[in-house]
């Protein structure tokens, strides 16, 4: 070690330099940086639910659209407001990459002729808007309000909201500059119909939340990265109370994420809500290492060593402590690589490598530099049996009350871990969201007033060609639409082909059912497909064999554990018939991502705890160790979680993540304490003087880091992106709660079974 210190020294400007430069190439491939926001990102290629989703799409067409709502409390039906629904409709139609618009005013209206009562005449459903009157927009309400198919889905009950849909072409979604094109195209839209009408406009649909995705993760990764380095370094100025110090430790991380961030785009990835925040996990990692080594430093420097000898004592005393709180680190952060939600997975493994790449930075070039700066810290004649006081009187209460402390923790662990059985997940995508976001409040506008913003693309296989023509179908489809309904409120409005079929049928028969002909219901539909305009057809509400069927469900915001439920009773609902049904779309796709989820937050932590073990036994080599290990790190997830399942806080994709980074960076205070303590032992102090010795080389150090590492994580409870903002808070408390078990709860586990002549762990 003293020949590696020594090379250090040697060649510190080397080291100086070099690194310097090497991050400076690196970071010039950041002109590069890019971000997305497709819903694509979520899934790995090889994802059986996206290669389900693009099945559908492949057969059905693009679900994705944009789309444009508004309220007017005199009612949609004047002109007004239908002049204006009349201008977003023909306008969007000549937007680029939108396939296909729908709206009251070009609604396919089906009826008779009044001339000529045998004919059908299927035309839009609002024309010549100047030349009616009062009494012909009263009319027309009174038309549209028993319309089922557009009631519910394009016009409120009430008839004073209204939405004009735009859907996609084919792959547009997949597209980042498409949905900010799409989005910033409705926005130039409705800017005119605002200033003429006064309207309150409400965008929706995938583009909205893609552009909202990107923006959210462009904001936090510009926004908290220099404040956290701004409060980083100002807790570090307090501290140490050299800029110098305070500096170096900031530029260990500021290198080590900027080549990390390099690398990730040199390897061909963008930047996600998650990934846009591993300068922040890199920030918190390093400065962890930084902290020690030159915390130690500095008490080499106050116990009167010279510089060179300073550095030697700190590299010596910290070198397998930060290597071993390195490894768990990254371990807790690759354990995410096994995600099946692939930002989780990306943002695992790059941090991983930034844990170990911190390392190196920090036993290469914080020596380098203190060697070069030889800060002025003025020595004392300070031992370790002059303890300060509190620490002193600590250590006193915790071996006084070893068994009362130990008994508390125990009840506390057990207590919370039931809360742990109340937890629910949810990764309900608007729900991402904090309600001040113009896309969430957007969709809470369009469930409050309109319909459910959410979506089930329910494909029906009638198990034979041209079966969806069979009247036992339809009547089957008819009777599993009131049965939805019946079963759950939250799903508001259902529509399909069947509707067109009982139109028909009321108009010709003087019924609004389905007809026990299967020819007649063939030539409703014919003459319906041949009666709509270009671009209006049928082909994406049924396959080419017309053997499967498209219905679509438009359902409230919801936990995903209940769609999850009305998923299955839809697809059960329909074992129990002649045909099958599967459900698909964005919000199915988003909904069985809960079990990816759940997966993410119970299999990291294991994995990061036995991984963690084996390393703790490769190391120390006495099994009797590892709870001393694990024990501590476990109780503050325990804890955190179960108290969010007492509260009833829905888990979501933040929490999960944060299981297992808890373990990665709360284990580091731990090495330090047992390494610190085993070295005190070896040494031949009793239990009290061993405690105390931690407590003067490794308290400070772990109470700071725990500090600004909290601090790291709490920025982003300004964050609006929730998994963001709840990865936050439950990181930070647990970190907290974590630094007060290795204080108060550790020690007096090791008061109990190390509390003799001769340690247990010698």
């Amino acid at each position: 070690m003293r020949n590696f210190v020594n090379k250090i020294i040697k060649f510190k400007w080397a080291i100086a330099i070099v690194i310097p430069l090497f991050t400076i190439y690196m970071a010039s491939g950041l002109k590069n940086l890019e971000f997305e926001g497709s819903y694509r990102i979520w899934f790995g290629e090889e994802s059986s639910i996206l290669k389900n989703y693009d099945d559908f799409r492949a057969v059905f067409g693009n679900d994705d659209a944009i789309t444009i709502s508004f309220k007017s409390e005199d009612g949609i039906f004047t002109k007004e407001a239908l002049e204006s629904i009349s201008n977003i409709t023909q306008k969007l139609w000549q937007t680029e990459y939108i396939a296909r618009v729908d709206s009251i005013t070009n609604y396919q209206y089906v009826h008779a002729n009044l001339e000529y009562p045998d004919e059908i005449v299927v035309e839009d459903f609002i024309e010549d808007i100047d030349s009616m009157s009062i009494a012909d927009f009263e009319a027309k309400r009174q038309i549209a309000m028993g319309e089922d198919l557009i009631v519910g889905k394009l016009i409120s009950r009430d008839a004073t909201t209204t939405m004009i849909v735009g859907r996609m072409t084919p792959k547009a979604g997949d597209d980042p500059e498409v949905s900010f094109k799409l989005r910033d195209a409705a926005l130039e839209i409705i800017k005119p119909e605002i200033q003429k009408y006064g309207f309150e406009f409400h965008l929706n649909g995938g583009p909205v939340i893609n552009t909202s995705f990107i923006e959210i993760a462009q904001h936090d990764g510009g926004t908290f990265t220099p404040l956290v380095i701004v409060i980083a370094f100002l807790l570090l100025l307090v501290i140490f109370k050299k800029f110098s110090l305070a500096a170096l430790s900031i530029s260990v991380v500021i290198f080590t994420f900027l080549i990390v961030l390099s690398i990730q785009i040199m390897l061909g990835y963008k930047l996600n809500n998650f990934t846009a925040n591993i300068p922040i996990f890199v920030m918190a990692i390093g400065i962890a290492d930084a902290m020690h080594i030159i915390w130690i430093y500095i008490l080499a420097k106050k116990k009167g060593l010279d510089n060179h000898e300073s550095i030697h004592y700190s590299v010596k005393k910290n070198f397998l402590a930060l290597f071993l709180t390195s490894i768990t680190t990254a371990i807790g952060f690759a354990s995410l690589g096994i995600s099946e939600v692939v930002p989780i997975k990306t943002l695992g493994i790059a941090t991983a490598s930034a844990a170990l790449l911190a390392f190196f930075m920090t036993i290469l070039f914080v020596p380098a530099l203190l060697a070069i700066i030889n800060p002025k810290i003025k020595a004392k004649n300070d031992n370790i049996d002059n303890e300060h006081k509190i620490s002193e009187n600590l250590i006193e209460f915790i071996i006084k009350n070893d068994k009362k402390i130990l008994l508390a923790s125990i009840l506390i662990f057990i207590v919370m871990g039931i809360g742990i059985t109340k937890v629910n997940v949810d990764s309900n995508t608007i729900r991402y969201f904090k309600e001040n976001v113009p896309f969430r409040a957007d969709n809470i506008f369009q469930q409050k007033n309109l319909t459910g913003p959410m979506t089930y693309e329910i494909v029906i296989d009638s198990k034979e060609k041209d079966g969806i023509k069979e009247p036992e179908f339809l009547k089957a489809v008819d009777k599993f639409y009131i049965e939805l309904y019946d079963a759950y409120p939250d799903v508001r409005h259902i529509s399909s082909l069947m509707d067109t079929v009982k139109i028909f049928n009321d108009i010709m028969q003087g019924s609004k059912s389905i007809p026990d002909d299967k020819n007649l219901i063939a030539q409703y539909l014919l003459l319906y497909s041949l009666s709509l305009p270009q671009g209006m057809e049928i082909n994406d509400q049924m396959d080419i064999d017309e053997r499967l069927l498209r219905v679509s469900a438009s359902v409230n915001i919801i936990d995903t554990s209940k769609d999850l439920e009305q998923i299955k009773w839809i697809e059960d609902w329909w074992t129990n018939t002649s045909y099958s049904a599967e459900v698909n779309g964005q919000t199915v796709m988003f909904a069985h991502m809960q079990h990816d989820v759940t997966n993410t937050l119970i299999q990291s932590i294991t994995l990061a705890v036995i991984l963690i073990s084996i390393i703790m036994l490769l190391i120390f080599k006495k099994f009797k160790m590892l709870p001393l290990f694990i024990a501590p790190n476990l109780l503050p997830i325990v804890l955190v979680v179960g108290v969010m399942g007492w509260l009833s806080i829905d888990i979501d994709m933040g929490v999960a993540i944060a299981g297992a980074i808890i373990i990665g960076v709360a284990v580091d205070d731990t090495i330090h304490f047992m390494v610190k303590y085993i070295e005190a032992r070896k040494r031949g102090y009793n239990l009290e003087n061993a405690l105390k010795y931690v407590m003067r080389y490794a308290g400070g150090a772990i109470i700071f880091t725990t500090i600004i590492l909290s601090m790291a994580f709490l920025v982003f409870i300004f964050s609006d992106f929730n998994p963001n903002y709840h990865f936050g808070i439950v990181t930070a408390s647990a970190l907290v709660i974590a630094v007060v078990v290795d204080l108060l709860a550790l020690p007096a586990l090791l008061s109990i079974i190390d509390n003799k002549k001769k340690s247990l762990l010698t």
